[in-house]
């Protein structure tokens, strides 16, 4: 396996953007081919943002995942994006440059260059999610062309996977993450980083979870992101199970808590709901 942390290397002080905080990196879970022994295949990536309101990285919700998607036989990356102090739009200039780097890395590594998921939970789903839907939008139209050198198509996730996400800044709005995200430009930025509002025709297909009972992210921000894709017609799978806690991960034993508050078996599923999903629509 190619198991290495991958330094993110952007000049935000030269872009003007604060950032005073840890260096964003990327982890790579990359599966080794041997050509000797085997015909050599594509795989299908994952890039994984774990939540944490945009004040901390989840661990449960990264290299769990990360080696959930091996099993199924996709490769996966973890990015352990910028928090606060940083401000937007460091996270979503983390991302494109996270997916631009998997894509000159796809022959290397054996990752087909048009399967590449983006995946995040929670406040990561709001990274994941302003990604797919701001790649073609003026927010990255400078970093894309004048730092990364390549067209708006190079950094569009094929898919997008959104688990319990941070999606709307308006009356359901998970607050905190808002307030983190967007610091002292919050009153100027806070209706534009609403990604209801953001979806357009060319937002890449989705796959959404959430639970009924997540009292931290309302299930209506999976439902307002839901309805927004229908309008623009981009096909979308929506599962919404009624029992659970916010930040579930897996569901599983594996990414529980401490406290037992996290492991919610009836959710399980939603791991073979996506691999299914992605065989049929990636």
């Amino acid at each position: 396996m190619i198991h290495e942390n991958i330094k993110i290397d952007i000049d935000y002080e030269k872009l003007g953007i604060k950032h005073k905080g840890a260096d964003a990196v990327f982890t790579t879970y990359i599966k080794e081919m041997y050509p000797d022994y085997q015909n050599v295949f594509e795989r299908p990536l994952v890039i994984i943002c774990p939540g944490g309101g945009y004040e901390h990285h989840s661990p449960r919700e990264g290299e769990a995942v990360a080696l959930k998607m091996l099993d199924f036989g996709y490769n996966a990356v973890v990015l352990r994006y910028s928090l606060m102090p940083d401000e937007f739009p460091c996270a979503l200039y983390e991302a494109a440059y996270t997916i631009n780097y998997v894509r000159n890395h796809a022959k290397e590594w054996d990752i087909n260059p048009d399967k590449i998921i983006i995946a995040g939970f929670s406040a990561g789903g709001h990274v994941a999610a302003s990604l797919a839907t701001m790649y073609d939008q003026p927010e990255l139209a400078d970093f894309i062309q004048n730092v990364l050198h390549v067209s708006p198509k190079e950094v569009r996730p094929d898919g997008l996977l959104l688990g319990y996400p941070v999606i709307t800044s308006g009356p359901k709005a998970h607050r905190k993450s808002f307030e983190r995200l967007l610091g002292d430009r919050y009153d100027e930025l806070v209706k534009s980083v609403s990604l209801e509002e953001r979806v357009s025709s060319n937002t890449p297909k989705t796959f959404l979870w959430h639970t009924f009972s997540d009292g931290s992210v309302s299930v209506d921000n999976s439902l307002l992101f839901a309805e927004s894709l229908k309008k623009a017609e981009v096909p979308f799978e929506l599962h919404i199970f009624p029992n659970g806690n916010h930040g579930l991960g897996l569901g599983t034993k594996e990414t529980d808590t401490k406290d037992g508050k996290h492991f919610e078996p009836e959710v399980y599923v939603w791991t073979e709901l996506f691999k299914t999903w992605v065989e049929k629509n990636i």
